[in-house]
């Protein structure tokens, strides 16, 4: 057995469903763009990423597949040069260069011969720089890599090159509960008579599993438990029975050739504030916002969006606390209708609300991630025919992840925006990213060519849809905002 043979470590199934996801039209890449306040130094960002990033495994290892399945291995010939890369861009380079730049990175294939991750530094003509950051989905999810991403920077400026602290990335309580679990079986949970074995295969956290910790020593909660067994079987019968949502401009073919923009940001304590006021949490006011931009968006484009709705795919954190640094893929998906089909913003908010509170009580997340875990063990074909059916049910990928709420520098340069966006899998040519930081909170849109060619238009009307629920609270008295349908006719008359 070489040495080589010895460093390699087998991926977890959920992991290797991610490798294995890969096409020329969705790459399973997280892609990001981090804007500073001033000029980053190439050679002090390599420093700093040697003693910082590479201090987690999955950054010196290459993904290999082979007959015996998905393995990390470390890479003998690792060069810090091949990764970081200071990429010159005509100038002057403004916003929109910048988003034609990581749309380009975001069509473009990690090189499998060398541990799939990539920093390209860009100057901009305010003579600032912007980091794009590309890291496979194999290596992690959206929330562990935030935490990588924090542990690169500091809390000020003139922090020791090695002296980082790493902050722990959070789930957020508005999209659902947490819950981790071993790399063992999930269908077991799912489909086979409970017993001892089968509880063993998970490890029990969050609100939604905590009734049911007491199982063991008390065998009469048995009955219990098998309820909670037929509700997760129920959540795999709803989403294979799922039918496909509303047939739009969004939903296609998508091909090789993407498009990106971001909007500007959006001072968080005034979405807060807003929020309180109609009852609603700063995760309902932003996806209620995302719904209205796409519905004046098809509504432009002369698409009749009455009664329409469209489907988008929700990651929610399954980590415990104790797994809040570690890497891989903890998350499972809830599919959420977005109600663009509701003219009302007041109306279209509240059916949001309804409709994330049904979320949070199912097991829809934790039924997806077995299926990811299960389609990691099967045959490729068998696991395409998996992932294009559940793609096929919607036309939309989103996350919702908070950043630091304090600025952050990285090599000593302030950290002024970020955005990252998740990728889309199988025919879902649409993805939406919400992420806070310092104090704001920004929406972010990568798109197929074949299906928006102008994203820039929907991003714009993230803001303005968030103003229309501002000034109905600016100007209506509060005791009438719980009826949407009588302050439309006051404002009417």
């Amino acid at each position: 057995m070489t040495s080589r043979e010895r460093a390699r470590e087998r991926m977890a199934s959920v992991d290797t469903a991610w490798l294995r996801m890969d096409r020329p039209s969705n790459l399973m890449q997280i892609i990001g763009v981090m804007i500073f306040e001033g000029r980053l130094d190439v050679e002090r960002l390599k420093r700093t990423v040697i003693k910082r990033l590479l201090r987690y495994p999955r950054f010196h290892q290459i993904a290999e597949q082979n007959a015996d399945g998905a393995w990390w291995v470390d890479d003998d010939n690792f060069d810090i040069d091949a990764h970081i890369r200071h990429s010159l861009l005509p100038s002057p380079c403004g916003k929109r260069e910048l988003e034609k730049f990581v749309a380009e990175m975001a069509s473009e294939p990690l090189n499998p011969s060398r541990p799939r991750w990539e920093y390209h530094l860009v100057d901009t003509a305010e003579g600032n720089s912007a980091l794009v950051v590309r890291i496979h989905h194999a290596i992690a999810d959206g929330i562990a890599l935030v935490g990588v991403m924090n542990s690169l920077t500091d809390e000020h400026a003139d922090v020791p090159e090695d002296g980082g602290q790493e902050t722990p990335a959070r789930s957020d309580p508005d999209v659902g509960e947490t819950m981790d679990k071993d790399d063992a079986d999930l269908w077991s949970i799912l489909a086979e008579p409970i017993s001892d074995l089968a509880l063993a295969s998970i490890r029990i956290g969050g609100n939604l599993w905590g009734q049911y910790q007491g199982l063991r020593n008390d065998p009469g909660t048995l009955r219990d438990y098998a309820s909670v067994a037929g509700a997760m079987l129920n959540e795999v019968g709803k989403l294979a029975l799922m039918a496909n949502d509303s047939e739009t401009r969004l939903k296609g073919k998508p091909g090789t050739v993407k498009r990106v923009a971001w909007s500007e940001p959006i001072p968080l304590e005034r979405v807060k504030a807003v929020g309180r006021v109609l009852g609603c949490s700063v995760n309902d006011m932003l996806l209620c916002a995302v719904a209205g931009a796409l519905r004046g968006y098809l509504w432009d484009k002369g698409e009749v969006t009455t009664n329409t709705e469209i489907r988008a795919m929700i990651p929610v954190n399954l980590r415990t606390s104790d797994s809040e640094e570690s890497l891989g893929n903890h998350f499972g998906l809830v599919a959420l209708e977005l109600p663009i089909g509701i003219e009302n913003p007041l109306e279209r908010l509240y059916a949001t609300r309804t409709r994330m509170a049904a979320l949070k009580g199912s097991y829809q997340a934790a039924v997806t991630y077995g299926i990811l875990g299960l389609v990691g063990m099967a045959p490729k074909f068998l696991q395409q025919q998996v992932l294009d059916l559940l793609a096929s049910k919607a036309t939309a990928v989103m996350t919702n992840v908070p950043g630091p709420q304090q600025a952050r520098y990285m090599a000593g340069v302030k950290l002024r925006q970020q955005m990252f966006w998740v990728p889309q899998s199988g025919s879902i040519g649409i993805g939406v990213s919400i992420l806070s930081y310092n104090g704001q909170v920004q929406f972010g849109l990568i798109v197929d060519k074949n299906m928006v060619d102008d994203p820039e238009r929907i991003v714009e009307r993230f803001a303005l849809e968030f103003e229309q629920l501002l000034w109905l609270v600016l100007i209506e008295p509060w005791e009438r905002l719980a009826d949407p349908v009588a302050v439309e006719k006051a404002l009417l008359e």
